[in-house]
């Protein structure tokens, strides 16, 4: 959502509005045909001319200058009498442009329309502040093992260097979000905007427009007022493209433009636009592989891996385990509003021996469905039973390879009785109600498995 969008949006819906939008320097960068019409020029004639060249006794650089609006004075124009008003466009606490109008209407109305017009576009600030935050910080990441304090400390000391573009690696469910977050929210750009864009997630035709935006008449059914891009809507702030290994090769180099150039140009527009963003990247594949492959660009990899930061799997810091569930049951209990004590030792030591291959993600995940059912049995412990896909050194892919279904469930199913016949101390009944089957059933897989019964 882009504050600028809106004001061009909000004066192209009427004909009796002439307004126009300036950029920082003072610049004209954008201006409807209205106001057009009056001044007797076209797009070429104004279109990057600085607002003095233009009109003279303009007031929006003392607005650029004070970032105070000035509403509802009188302005003439080519011989018409109008109320103009000039209003500062700030995003995130920095001033962005000025917005101007002018309006064929007397004061009253003026006044009416102008308080509708700042209604809108504080409507859209909100959204572009609540849609586009980092929401965690180096707090919520996780552990004390040497290796990963040592990774934490370098994110802390990059964070400070806002114009530095990074590189995170690393398996499925290391952080790698996480961590990107942490990094904008420690830097001085953290009042700004944090826009995450999934390279993998948008179709290649759609992914040039969603990061450059576009111009109206870009294409069939392109709004009419264009739209921004990620880019633009990061200003100031952090784009995060996360699963970049995903980019087709065409996009790899508008990307490595934008990088080396710092500028943007919209899909259908003929100006570049100017981008002060901090990239951070991200992605689970190996990059150098693929440069090798001739599937991604060497000069590409280059401009990203400035500085590199390899997130390092849950099996390689198990002795952070204990910490993380920790920190995950109390997250869980205030979301989820109940109340697990904690784990048992016997399924704290089931948990670190776990191979753990979704990482930090599945973790939680399993902690989350444990919790909630022992919490639907009336149980705050955590016993080794709520984790019973885990099975320490058990590695399914060759396994399901050497074997049939009919084996497997065969195999599982007598792991389950067994496990629940020990948590019930043999207790038929206890072990049934745990198991979710009647006494019959389990004594029948019982006699099937040849178990001892007693």
């Amino acid at each position: 959502m882009d504050i600028k969008s809106v004001c061009k949006g909000i004066i192209d819906q009427n004909q009796y509005i002439a307004g126009y939008i300036i950029d920082p320097r003072g610049c004209i960068v954008y201006i409807n045909d209205t106001y057009l019409n009056i001044l007797g020029m076209v797009n070429e004639d104004v279109l990057g001319k600085h607002i003095l060249e233009i009109s003279p006794e303009t007031r929006v650089l003392k607005v650029l200058e004070s970032g105070e609006a000035i509403y509802g004075y009188n302005w003439r124009i080519k011989g018409r009498n109008m109320i103009a008003s000039s209003i500062p466009i700030i995003q995130d606490g920095r001033i962005i442009g000025v917005f101007a109008y002018s309006v064929f209407l007397d004061i009253l109305d003026a006044k009416e329309m102008i308080e509708n017009l700042l209604s809108q576009i504080n409507m859209y600030k909100r959204e572009i502040s609540t849609f586009h935050k980092a929401k965690y910080s180096f707090g919520d990441l996780i552990g004390n093992s040497e290796e990963f304090i040592k990774l934490i400390n370098l994110a802390r000391q990059i964070a400070m260097h806002p114009d530095t573009t990074v590189l995170i690696t690393g398996e499925s469910g290391t952080g790698k979000e996480l961590l990107a977050n942490a990094i904008h929210n420690r830097s001085a750009r953290s009042g700004y905007p944090f826009v995450r864009v999934n390279c993998a997630a948008i179709p290649e035709n759609l992914l040039e427009s969603e990061l450059f935006g576009y111009d109206e008449g870009a294409y069939t059914g392109a709004k009419k007022s264009g739209k921004a891009g990620k880019f633009e809507v990061a200003q100031g702030g952090t784009i995060f493209l996360d699963e970049i290994g995903e980019m087709s090769f065409s996009m790899q180099s508008k990307l490595l433009v934008v990088l080396q150039e710092r500028e943007i140009e919209r899909v259908g527009g003929n100006e570049p636009i100017e981008v002060d963003v901090r990239v951070i990247a991200a992605t689970n594949r190996n990059l150098e592989q693929l440069v090798s492959e001739g599937s991604f660009r060497s000069d590409l990899f280059y401009r990203l891996n400035v500085f590199h930061l390899e997130m390092i799997s849950l099996s390689s810091h198990k002795e952070d385990i204990a910490q993380l569930v920790k920190y995950f049951i109390g997250k869980c209990n205030q979301r989820l509003r109940i109340n697990i004590t904690g784990v048992s030792n016997n399924a704290l030591k089931c948990l670190e021996q776990y191979r753990w291959p979704g990482n930090v993600r599945e973790l939680q995940n399993a902690l989350e469905r444990a919790m909630i059912t022992a919490n639907m049995e009336g149980n705050s412990l955590l016993t080794r039973r709520y984790f019973g896909f885990i099975n320490p050194g058990y590695d399914p892919v060759s396994y399901y390879k050497k074997k049939d279904l009919k084996t497997i469930t065969e195999e599982v199913e007598q792991q389950l009785i067994k496990r629940a016949l020990n948590d019930a101390n043999n207790d038929i009944l206890k072990a049934s109600e745990i198991l979710g089957i009647d006494r019959a059933t389990l004594y029948r897989k019982l006699k099937k498995y040849a178990f001892p019964v007693s």
